[in-house]
């Protein structure tokens, strides 16, 4: 009876409930929606979200069980469920099949829309396992457009127009966000860094480092700009948006600190998890929003 359980595990594992704090992009557009207090967007985004879960865990699944024979000589990789033999090549497939299914399913519960940037998001990250993501600054654009569909399924897929503000910002804290990983991936592995991605053989840190810092500095920007746009107050009821600029910096340092003194910076929903500081950012920034608007 006890085994019983514990030969799930695996399978949990394979979908990676612990990446799925990402997925929370999708609840971005309640918030500067003003939309919270609608029981029927309210609904269809958390389906959105769920469906998103799912569906990045179809994702990571799929992805698992075509790199396994990779992931074995990967520091951390090798411990993944497939890699290590706890999960069949087949099983996971299968899992991902499952998972893609029901992703579909459910985002059809929050609309016609949310289904159907699903179903883009689960074709765009089939093309970036099968190829895109050996193509330089491309696979990182792809990951970037994979949080894009996450804003658009949470705004346009339930019914609210998306601020062209809201989606400059986030595409620019996703490249940020994706640069920065990369950069992480070269300084662990170092000189087998090619050998465990492709992509890495055509990337060089100086590069990254000045694609890490256009981005921070575009996405900081962008954001300051929003704050202060007359729009922004009238469509807020507060000019005072501004005050949670400090949180947005703060946190962006507090990243760029960890990847390049702290061997951080490689997976964002990692980071949040170790770092007190960076957490305490995010959580302000939030705190601040909804003090603000709320």
């Amino acid at each position: 009876m006890s085994r019983a359980p514990a030969s799930w595990l695996p399978l949990l594992e394979l979908l990676r409930p612990q990446q799925w704090i990402k997925n929370a992009f999708v609840l971005v557009g309640l918030l500067f929606g003003h939309a919270w207090g609608d029981p029927a967007l309210l609904s269809a985004a958390l389906w959105a979200t769920v469906a998103f879960c799912l569906a990045s865990g179809a994702v990571y699944a799929f992805n698992d069980a075509r790199d396994a024979v990779q992931d074995r000589s990967h520091p951390d990789k090798r411990n993944r469920p497939v890699a290590r033999g706890a999960v069949s090549v087949r099983a996971a497939i299968a899992l991902a099949g499952i998972a893609a299914a029901a992703a579909l399913g459910f985002a059809a519960w929050a609309g016609a829309k949310a289904a159907a940037i699903i179903a883009v998001y689960l074709a765009l990250s089939a093309a970036y396992s099968l190829g895109l993501k050996r193509v330089p600054v491309l696979d990182v654009v792809v990951i970037a457009a994979g949080f894009m569909l996450r804003l658009l399924a949470g705004t346009l897929g339930i019914g609210i127009e998306p601020s062209k503000w809201l989606l400059a910002c986030g595409f620019l804290l996703t490249l940020f966000l994706g640069f920065a990983k990369r950069r992480a991936e070269i300084a662990r592995l170092a000189e087998d860094a090619g050998q465990h991605r492709a992509v890495l053989e055509y990337y060089s840190t100086g590069f990254l480092d000045k694609a890490v810092a256009l981005c921070a500095v575009g996405m900081t920007l962008s954001y300051a700009a929003y704050t202060l746009a007359s729009e922004t107050a009238q469509l807020h009821g507060t000019g005072s948006l501004v005050l949670t600029l400090p949180w947005v910096l703060l946190g962006t340092a507090r990243y760029l600190y960890r990847l390049r003194w702290r061997g951080g910076g490689g997976d964002p929903a990692e980071e949040l998890l170790r770092d007190p500081l960076l957490a305490i950012s995010v959580a302000g920034w939030l705190a601040t929003v909804l003090w603000l608007i709320g």
